[in-house]
């Protein structure tokens, strides 16, 4: 597929999984994150440090079951716009100062900066994915930038792609510069994938 030929049809598959999601009833997205967290949960127990989530925006699947059950020995973050079109993380609790960043959304407004390599795990949004790990997000790159680290490493972090299981399509053209998931966590499940690191060079 060609260069414009492939930005075009992932600029309609983000503006179809957008409408879609944006769409969804208020008890949907509520059943769906407890589904989420039976399911996710389980998973991080004895697991230990940094764990980042996100605020739930437009429709993406909220996280509040999950942070409010998080095993003790985790420690809950949230990503703050960073210098260089990078992403850095700050532990929050509900109810610590937020500040709104320049696309309207919600981070901590006070704590030290974490740097994305100090993470154990990190729950990246997203608009779809498909069955090789391959993640389609807002366009924007913030999160390959910040996770570039994991395209030739093993985790940590440890990277989980979180969405409705309705958002898992056939297949995802990536880019060069897209880090894949090492899992995908869904009201109906976890989706593993068997990502090997990129050969150097």
């Amino acid at each position: 597929m060609q260069h414009r030929d492939l930005d075009s049809a992932l600029h309609a598959l983000r503006s179809k999984m957008r409408q879609r999601r944006k769409a969804l009833p208020v008890r949907e997205r509520l059943d769906a994150a407890a589904a989420l967290a039976a399911s996710l949960l389980p998973a991080l127990e004895g697991r230990s440090g940094f764990v980042a989530g996100y605020w739930a925006v437009h429709g993406e699947l909220p996280l509040h079951a999950v942070q409010a059950n998080l095993p003790a020995t985790l420690r809950w973050c949230l990503p703050v716009l960073g210098s260089g079109r990078t992403l850095a993380f700050r532990e929050w609790r509900a109810g610590q100062p937020l500040a709104t960043n320049r696309f309207g959304i919600p981070e901590p407004a006070e704590g030290p900066l974490i740097a994305a390599d100090a993470l154990a795990v990190t729950l990246l949004p997203l608009l779809a994915f498909d069955g090789r790990g391959h993640r389609l997000g807002q366009g924007g790159g913030w999160y390959d930038r910040s996770f570039a680290l994991r395209a030739e490493s093993a985790p940590p972090p440890l990277l989980v792609g979180v969405g409705y299981a309705w958002q898992q399509v056939e297949a995802i053209d990536a880019a060069a510069w897209d880090v894949p998931l090492d899992a995908a966590a869904t009201d109906a499940g976890i989706v593993h994938f068997d990502r090997a690191p990129r050969a150097s060079g």
